[in-house]
């Protein structure tokens, strides 16, 4: 069960944030294109994940693929607004992104998911690049009511660079907190965190146990994901999930392939599923 108190007073069998990967629902290689048939797949499995086990709670949340990243890049909107031209890119971004949350929010509706968009650039605030701050009382309640409420990679005000992107793994380290999940799921295309790009790379070896220690000795082995991502690739995740385990060491993070049919579900279902890579604190 999670933890924490506060916002999170009710009782629940287990709290679980899941990602579903901008490389696993979209084409990452194609602008805007959605792999919808995949999507509907994902729906499916988490809406079993719930209707097997009536105490879960679940945050989802999704990259922004070939949406967001696309739009983002040809900005450079993470690096900062400071022109009519990055403020216009800055809501063509947000547009892209809340283009791909309507899709996900169909894909998961349809399946019978109560799900409900929670699009963080409504409330975020970044420093310089870094989230400092985020309305979590919406997602909390959502979660009270048995609703799944649905986070994204999204753009967001910044006191510094006027404007930037914040990724999904940066608003569940932000609700992390808040919040006390006792697992996060990281769905992907890759089958975990390699000791290479499995891509490039045909002999790259699957980490299966990782530990914030061990994170930063395979530091120089993590490359950028295969295709565009302006939010820094497999190593910004894997630092970030790494830096969350070692603030909250009873959190277990796993990073897997959302690729096989089954997985998601199994992962939801099982916390010790054997999938991918699992990020523990020790």
């Amino acid at each position: 069960m999670g933890v924490g108190g506060g916002l999170m007073d009710g009782v629940a069998e287990e709290r679980v944030f899941l990602k579903l990967g901008g490389s696993l629902i979209t084409d990452k290689t194609r602008p805007m294109f959605a792999r919808r048939r995949v999507l509907a797949r994902l729906a499916r499995e988490i809406a079993e994940a719930l209707a097997a086990r009536p105490g879960l709670q679940l945050l989802l949340g999704h990259g922004s693929g070939s949406f967001g990243h696309t739009v983002g890049e040809r900005y450079r909107t993470r690096e900062g607004v400071h022109s009519p031209e990055g403020w216009r890119g800055y809501a063509a971004t947000a547009r892209a992104a809340a283009l791909l949350d309507r899709l996900v929010c169909d894909a998961l509706w349809e399946a019978g998911v109560p799900v409900l968009a929670v699009p963080p650039s409504a409330s975020a605030l970044c420093r310089d690049g870094v989230l400092v701050h985020l309305e979590v009382r919406p997602v909390a309640e959502a979660l009270r009511q048995g609703l799944v409420p649905l986070v994204y990679g999204d753009v967001a005000l910044d006191e510094v660079r006027g404007g930037t992107i914040v990724s999904t793994e940066e608003v569940f380290a932000y609700l992390v907190p808040h919040l006390r999940p006792d697992r996060i799921l990281l769905a992907g295309q890759v089958g975990g965190v390699y000791t290479a790009d499995p891509h490039r790379e045909p002999t790259a070896r699957l980490l299966r146990r990782l530990t914030p220690a061990a994170v930063r000795e395979v530091e120089r082995g993590l490359g950028a994901s295969h295709g565009v991502d302006v939010t820094g690739g497999m190593w910004a995740k894997v630092q970030a999930m790494a830096r969350l385990v070692e603030e909250v060491p009873s959190l277990q993070v796993r990073i897997f392939s959302g690729e096989r049919p089954g997985n998601v579900r199994r992962a939801l279902l099982d916390p010790q599923s054997g999938l991918g890579t699992v990020l523990v604190a020790g």
